[in-house]
């Protein structure tokens, strides 16, 4: 094996966590007020390819505010389309995927410049690493708190008896849905301030990832964060491992790359059905 440098994994974790845990943010709103949300990816990936389009042409600040936007306009259709039009959440999600894949391939193609050379105008690292680390703590305490939270734990829980008691599950989960699509547009914002520039497929799954961590957290907001924190460690370790030779052996560098995916799959696979969903997930 090569050296491995913990100084290093220490540095870089953190930020291989951001997109994650805004992510999984996102995917906590959506699925404590009852709305299936496989399309945290798509939402992530429209916000990259807008954020650094409108960075270039208008600023950081604008940017990012059109990367949330593109969001969110995919997350209300998300809405739009489970709770008016009762289509099946997954399917949804998938539809939703899909169109933010062509949208932000097709975006990419018309209006960057291939010409240009250097980074996107970006905003200081600082501002994303203080949302992202502080937004479990503050969904936690808006759950536990408020009479907004109470509302979304109890939509999520039992939309009949939400009802009983007067609240409107569709308006919790539009407002729920809200924030979804602004946590993920920040998420996507994030990678693409990391990367510099936009590159087609650049979430490269850590929609699901994300998605995967709040159900590991057993859809709460801090094992969700902690979770997130865990994949970010993975994610950061198989970087270093890139190129080391195992008993002997070159190691492709695709199975290194593939160690998060993995550590999802059997994490998946053994806490499956120990982890209770918010009994009204899915439910009209």
């Amino acid at each position: 094996m090569g050296s491995f440098d913990l100084i290093l994994l220490l540095k870089t974790a953190p930020g291989l966590s951001l997109a994650l845990l805004l992510a999984a943010m996102g995917g906590l709103t959506s699925e404590r007020s009852g709305i299936i949300n496989i399309a945290l990816e798509g939402k992530m990936l429209i916000s990259c390819c807008v954020t650094a389009l409108m960075s270039v042409a208008f600023g950081p600040w604008i940017g990012l505010l059109g990367g949330i936007g593109a969001a969110v306009v995919l997350a209300m259709l998300h809405a739009v389309l489970t709770q008016m039009y009762r289509v099946d959440h997954i399917v949804s999600g998938m539809a939703i995927n899909i169109i933010a894949f062509g949208a932000s391939n097709f975006l990419d193609k018309k209006f960057t410049d291939i010409n240009r050379t250097g980074e996107i105008p970006q905003l200081p690292f600082e501002f994303y690493y203080v949302a992202a680390f502080a937004l479990p703590l503050v969904l936690w305490l808006y759950l536990r708190r408020t009479k907004g939270g109470l509302r979304l734990w109890a939509v999520g829980n039992d939309p009949d008896k939400a009802r009983q008691m007067g609240v409107d599950p569709v308006k919790v989960r539009y407002l729920a849905l809200l924030a979804t699509g602004v946590f993920c547009g920040l998420a996507g914002a994030w990678l693409v301030t990391n990367a510099g520039r936009f590159v087609d497929g650049m979430t490269a799954g850590r929609g699901f990832i994300a998605l995967a961590a709040l159900i590991l957290g057993g859809w709460r907001p801090i094992p969700a964060a902690l979770a997130c924190i865990a994949f970010g460690l993975l994610d950061s370790i198989q970087l270093q491992l890139q190129g080391s030779k195992l008993l002997g052996a070159g190691i492709p560098s695709q199975f290194w790359n593939s160690l998060p995916y993995l550590a999802t799959l059997i994490a998946l696979a053994g806490l499956l059905g120990r982890n209770r969903a918010p009994a009204g997930l899915g439910k009209p």
